[in-house]
């Protein structure tokens, strides 16, 4: 649980309970060129294509069309300096921290190279396209009703990180998840003491962020019985940088591994995570309205870890995994913005 004083949270809270964690299933990329969708059972390492398969693959109108968007969609951001972690004790009227627990309190500088980054999170649109070229099939979701072409795809780290580097491949820029240190800066505007990233650092339900209401209507619209782990992304304005829906509508994966005392002896220059571990960090939020950010989840400074090849839902079958509110959103290390011309 986390608690707030921020003023400009709202006073009543209607909670609506999240599903159950859907069912994903593992990506196996070293069948490339199969001529049968092979089953998507294992998890490792990602094995890229070969050239000679990219280059089959960026013929392909659906995947040109993925990489032209995705070049469209880069949003470049600027390196610089910032304070990393809780900054309640700074910025808050009672100079109090706006989270519990000690993973995040050690507020260190972290100094960033420039990058850019995907203005929204994968889609199952998007990671369609994906499994398409790889000659595999479509990624389920655990309820199909919920597997909006344009909504976040939920995925295992391994399914992120290989779509993101595939991406890079294509486009023969390095590409890949985002460090957590990047993902902050960016959600708080290039550091700035922003506590949700929106376009003004504030959560107000039904103009930046899903009211209840919203999500009442639009649950009733697709006839769902069930909250979504995401509903279609790119509804509210985005965040100064031009990113959407960073603080909800599915967790994002980040690029390191997990320690609760990272902080404490994180480096100052582009830190990139423990060099080991059993987790890997996430931040955003399962889909939700704004007021049930409550629980922290939503904020700019909130961490989250899951496994990165996530237990069985069923013991029995070897592809269930709890992959339903986790997704992608790939960076580019670059210090100069990307063309949108290849």
């Amino acid at each position: 649980m986390f608690w707030f004083i921020d003023s400009t949270l709202p006073r009543t809270l209607r909670i609506r309970p999240p599903v159950l964690a859907a069912l994903g299933l593992l990506v196996s990329l070293g069948a490339c060129n199969a001529k049968t969708p092979q089953p998507q059972v294992s998890a490792g390492p990602v094995a890229l294509p070969t050239e000679s398969q990219l280059e089959a693959q960026r013929a392909l109108p659906a995947v040109k069309a993925l990489m032209d968007k995705t070049r469209k969609n880069l949003r470049f951001i600027e390196g610089g300096s910032y304070e990393m972690g809780d900054f309640g004790p700074k910025h808050s009227e009672e100079h109090l921290y706006y989270t519990r627990g000690d993973d995040n309190k050690a507020v260190h500088k972290v100094t960033l190279t420039s990058f850019s980054m995907s203005a929204y999170k994968s889609t199952w649109e998007d990671f369609d396209v994906y499994s398409t070229a790889l000659g595999q099939k479509p990624l389920p979701a655990f309820v199909e009703k919920m597997r909006f072409p344009k909504a976040a795809a939920g995925v295992d780290w391994y399914q992120a990180r290989g779509y993101c580097q595939w991406l890079g491949a294509l486009l023969k820029l390095p590409m890949d998840l985002p460090t957590e240190a990047q993902w902050e800066y960016a959600a708080r505007n290039r550091g700035q003491y922003f506590l949700f990233a929106t376009d003004n650092g504030k959560a107000e339900d039904g103009r930046n962020v899903w009211s209840f209401e919203q999500r009442e209507r639009q649950l009733d619209e697709l006839k769902l019985g069930a909250n979504p782990p995401s509903l279609p992304l790119g509804q509210f304005p985005p965040t100064p940088l031009g990113l959407y829906d960073m603080m909800t509508d599915g967790h994002e994966w980040m690029l390191d591994w997990y320690a609760a005392d990272y902080y404490a002896h994180s480096p100052e220059l582009n830190p990139p995570g423990p060099a080991t571990g059993t987790e890997k960090v996430l931040r955003g939020s399962y889909g939700r309205a704004g007021e049930g950010l409550v629980y922290g989840d939503g904020m700019t400074i909130t961490r989250s870890k899951r496994a990165p090849n996530p237990p069985l839902l069923d013991k029995k079958d070897p592809t269930s995994r709890q992959v339903s509110d986790s997704t992608a959103r790939c960076v580019v290390n670059l210090d100069k913005p990307v063309s949108v011309q290849p």
